[in-house]
């Protein structure tokens, strides 16, 4: 059974840096591209970064570019989204998600994680 968890997010004012992290089991996560996707109440789900299965590639919404950064450690089965001088617009609900194929948009991900929120206030 594949589970996605994330953790990191919370309450950070704007210009703040958040760094969330996820965790995947059940599935042999080297081989996945994995991203990170976001959502806020009455908005689709938006791609906001992805990353190849050896982490040599990396895309990202041009709103993020600059201040995220994607990585992973394919030793801990770990992905996280370093994001740094927050802005309220980037309030939203984070998940983590499994890909066999590269790119931004949300619709090819196949595995999700339940999300976790980030909130950057004004």
């Amino acid at each position: 059974q594949v589970q996605v968890v994330e953790s990191g997010g919370g309450l950070v004012q704007t210009g703040g840096s958040l760094r969330l992290s996820c965790t995947a089991s059940g599935l042999t996560f080297a081989i996945w591209n994995m991203g990170w996707v976001r959502q806020t109440p009455g908005k689709e789900r938006e791609g906001v970064s992805c990353i190849s299965p050896s982490g040599r590639n990396m895309a990202y919404e041009d709103s993020v570019k600059g201040r995220f950064t994607i990585s992973r450690d394919n030793t801990k089965n770990t992905l996280y989204l370093q994001m740094n001088s927050l802005k309220p617009e980037d309030t939203a609900l984070y998940y983590c998600a499994a890909s066999g194929y590269y790119g931004l948009l949300p619709g090819p991900y196949t595995y999700w994680g339940q999300g976790t929120q980030v909130t950057v206030s004004a």
